[in-house]
Formats: C-alpha cells, sequence, structure tokens
C-alpha cells in the first residue's frame, strides 16, 4: 500500500493499532538535527510504502479511518487492481531487509535487468535459502544478489560469497 505524504509510519501505527500485520523496509540515514550535529536516524528505505498482511475486508475497513492510505496499483486488463505480493516473496524479503543493514541497496525496478542475471540460493549463513537473482548492479563495483518483488521493489544484498551460492 501507499501511504501518502511521507506518513508511512503513521499509517504502520494505525494498523498494528487494529491488529493488522504491516511491515515498512527501514534504513539508517544521517540527518542533521535542529542544533546543527549530525546523526544517524532509521527511516524508511522506500518513502510512501508500506506492506500490509490481512485480508481486503480487514484493510478496507481501516482504511477508512485512514484517508491517506492508498491502495498501491498494477494495471490489468484494462483497469487497475490492487498489488498482491506472494506469501513467499515477502517472507524473504523482510529477512533480508529487517536488520536495517547499511550495505542494502533499494533499487526500482525500471533499474533492474534481471535476464542478465543468473538464479541463485543462498546456502548458510543468516540469509540460508534466499533465492535471488546474482547480477550486475550499476555504480558498484562487485555483482550483488537482488531479491525483487516484482513490480514494486529490488533489495540488491552485500557481496555473498561464492561457496554460499548454489546456480539453480
Amino acid at each position: 500500500m501507499s501511504a501518502t505524504f511521507r506518513r508511512e509510519i503513521k499509517a504502520r501505527a494505525l494498523l498494528e493499532a487494529a491488529g493488522i500485520e504491516c511491515f515498512i523496509p527501514m534504513k539508517y540515514m544521517a540527518v542533521t538535527k535542529r542544533d546543527g550535529r549530525k546523526a544517524k536516524e532509521l527511516v524508511p528505505a522506500v518513502h510512501n510504502l508500506i506492506f500490509v498482511h490481512a485480508r481486503r475486508e480487514e484493510i478496507q475497513a481501516v482504511k477508512a479511518d485512514i484517508p491517506y492510505l492508498q491502495w498501491l496499483t498494477r494495471p490489468c486488463d484494462g483497469r487497475n487492481i490492487p498489488t498482491i505480493v506472494p506469501d513467499k516473496d515477502m517472507e524473504q524479503f523482510i529477512q533480508v531487509t529487517r536488520d536495517s543493514n547499511e550495505k542494502l541497496v533499494y533499487l526500482r525496478p525500471d533499474e533492474i535487468d534481471l535476464r542478465k542475471g543468473t538464479p541463485i540460493r543462498i546456502l548458510g549463513g543468516p540469509f540460508n535459502g534466499i533465492e535471488g537473482t546474482f547480477i550486475k548492479i550499476q555504480g558498484h563495483r562487485n555483482r550483488r544478489v537482488v531479491v525483487m518483488l516484482k513490480g514494486i521493489i529490488g533489495v540488491a544484498m552485500a557481496e555473498v560469497t561464492p561457496d554460499l551460492i548454489e546456480v539453480l
């Protein structure tokens, strides 16, 4: 879903208060405080984006009280329908992004050409079982594993040692 005008944190609090499971990928970012000093602050990695896990009726009931919470839609057969992410894909995405690692690179779908990559699975370590695509990301030295939520967002992980990678 989309929470307009960077109100995703506020929307998450209201959704959680209503008992609805939701997730916002977060990252640490250097910000300048009012007194002029710099500090790292945990902020949404992608503004206005919030993943919600519930039945449509539950979301619709809560959404009526949150006017800035909107469906993230995609075109299908000449009309726009709400975007649905399969549970397995979302679980992998959450596993990769949960720790707010500074080395993660968030990418728009148009920045990624998965056809040039190799489908892989990570064996061992904290990302055991994660499936993604091993590709070169523009502006980065080495190839990285990208976990993609089709049409929404991709996240490139830090380099993974070759001994932990199985080609699919």
